[in-house]
């Protein structure tokens, strides 16, 4: 099976999910409310930031299903995450691609919000950003891209 045909069965079955029930939050999914989102994320299987992502992700309560790529170049193409804005890893959820350290409350109000975007992105490797902590914290903006390339800052942190 290739990336392509993985990500587009993904994106595919992504598109079908209800978003209502895709929009949880952490202390929903703590009293068993409802089942966590599951997100899939594109990832170097050396990166160390990367795993602290997922980690971030999974105690902010998404069910995180990973993919350990040497290359991620096709899954971002795929994704449509446009060049200026890459990161070091991609996540595909609820029909969206989210690119690098976003944090989990802006990938809840995406889904739950639904706008008329390809995904959101923070770009590079920004210290203080979910999964790069440790640095001094910096202002970053998380952007919010369109298949065309187009981009406007959903938030800023």
């Amino acid at each position: 099976m290739t990336v392509r045909s993985l990500l587009r069965g993904l994106v595919g079955a992504a598109a079908l999910l209800p978003l209502s029930g895709a929009a949880v939050s952490h202390a929903a999914v703590s009293r068993g409310a409802v089942a966590p989102t599951i997100i899939t994320v594109y990832k170097s299987p050396s990166c160390g930031c990367c795993r602290k992502w997922v980690d971030y992700m999974r105690a902010q309560g998404f069910q995180v299903v990973v993919h350990d790529l040497d290359d991620l170049t096709e899954v971002k193409t795929e994704a449509g995450v446009p060049a200026k804005l890459r990161s070091c890893h991609t996540a595909l959820v609820g029909g969206y691609a989210i690119e690098g350290h976003v944090p989990a409350d802006l990938v809840v109000k995406l889904l739950r919000e639904h706008p008329k975007v390809a995904g959101l992105a923070v770009p590079g490797m920004v210290s203080g950003s979910p999964g790069m902590e440790g640095g001094a914290p910096v202002h970053y903006d998380v952007v919010a891209f369109d298949r065309a390339g187009h981009t406007l800052v959903y938030a800023s942190r």
